[in-house]
């Protein structure tokens, strides 16, 4: 076989961004976010529940990419809403497809050091923006009593602040030390490569 020949298909599959690799590791993140939102931590409310289940969906931006994040994002938050009893409203899917886009978007600034400020700094974006303000106003409307809203805001606002407060540290304490554990780099999925398979 002729080298013009072969090298249309070496570099359709070199393209790729969806590879079957990537897609096998986003689907055990979004199962891990599952675990980590709806089986492992007790949700006294709607609104309320501690936990680090943005990591896994952080994490599949920050390894992948900004398209595999959000997909992770959505999709863990869909099957998620199966386990919870709530049901499942897509006003409320931004926030976890944001994780995933702001890890994406990140990629390439995290590649130049993973410690746990600047990892805390790459969570802020997809914090204040989706968890914190739009979550806010979405609870507050669909959950807020009729004449009320702006009462219920202030009160989501609150709440909210004070859990992602206390969250975001540990998500980025978390995300730090398993860069830190190099398990990522021994899997081989990072530091992130460039089209000519250089380190970025």
């Amino acid at each position: 076989m002729s080298k013009t020949n072969a090298n249309p298909a070496v570099a359709a599959k070199s393209t790729r961004t969806l590879t079957t690799r990537t897609l096998v590791y986003c689907a055990l993140l979004a199962a891990l976010q599952v675990v980590l939102a709806r089986l492992l931590v007790p949700m006294p409310a709607v609104d309320t529940r501690f936990s680090i289940e943005a990591v896994p969906v952080f994490l599949a931006g920050a390894l992948f990419g900004p398209l595999p994040g959000a997909l992770v994002g959505f999709c863990s938050d869909l099957v998620g809403c199966l386990f919870s009893g709530y049901g499942y409203n897509p006003i409320f899917c931004l926030p976890p497809i944001l994780y995933g886009l702001t890890g994406g978007f990140f990629r390439r600034y995290l590649a130049g050091g993973t410690g746990f400020l600047r990892v805390l700094l790459a969570y802020l974006p997809a914090v204040v923006l989706g968890s914190f303000l739009y979550q806010s106003f979405t609870l507050a409307y669909v959950y807020g009593a009729e004449g009320a809203f702006w009462q219920s805001l202030v009160l989501q606002l609150t709440k909210r602040g004070i859990q992602f407060a206390i969250t975001i540290f540990l998500d980025a304490a978390v995300t730090s030390l398993l860069f830190k554990s190099r398990i990522f780099h021994r899997a081989g999925i990072w530091p992130p490569r460039g089209k000519d398979g250089a380190q970025a």
